[in-house]
């Protein structure tokens, strides 16, 4: 499997991640390719290499009705991303340290409650820049 950086560092692939959200957000349950291709402006060709490389990392899943494919975001494996970017998003001001002292699966969900906030006010903020007026 590519490595997940190598995967989104593409602008297409980002572009393509980000309208199967914005769709999954609207309640829709996957998106066809040629929805895709509109969307975007791109050549099936390729929407299709791009979706290729999104299913092999396991970012996308497939459902086939026909002869039409819909396309869902995964985004599980974003989590080796977030991983990686959140201290850099964490000021430390916020949140003290969880203490060594707690049992482990507290800490383990202390910890994964920290990064979901951390994520959540990184999401807010950039929702917030993009306001018009500011």
């Amino acid at each position: 499997m590519a490595d997940i950086f190598d995967v989104i560092a593409d602008g297409t692939r980002r572009d393509i991640l980000r309208l199967l959200l914005d769709r999954s957000s609207a309640g829709e349950h996957g998106t066809s390719v040629s929805h895709i291709v509109h969307e975007l402006g791109a050549s099936q060709p390729t929407v299709s290499k791009h979706l290729k490389v999104l299913r092999d990392a396991h970012l996308v899943s497939v459902r086939e009705e026909g002869q039409h494919r819909y396309y869902s975001l995964s985004a599980a494996p974003l989590d080796e991303v977030d991983d990686w970017l959140v201290p850099f998003l964490d000021d430390g001001a916020d949140a003290p340290a969880v203490p060594s002292s707690l049992p482990e699966p507290a800490a383990h969900a202390a910890e994964v409650v920290g990064r979901a906030a951390a994520s959540a006010k990184h999401a807010l903020e950039n929702a917030l820049r993009k306001l018009p007026g500011r």
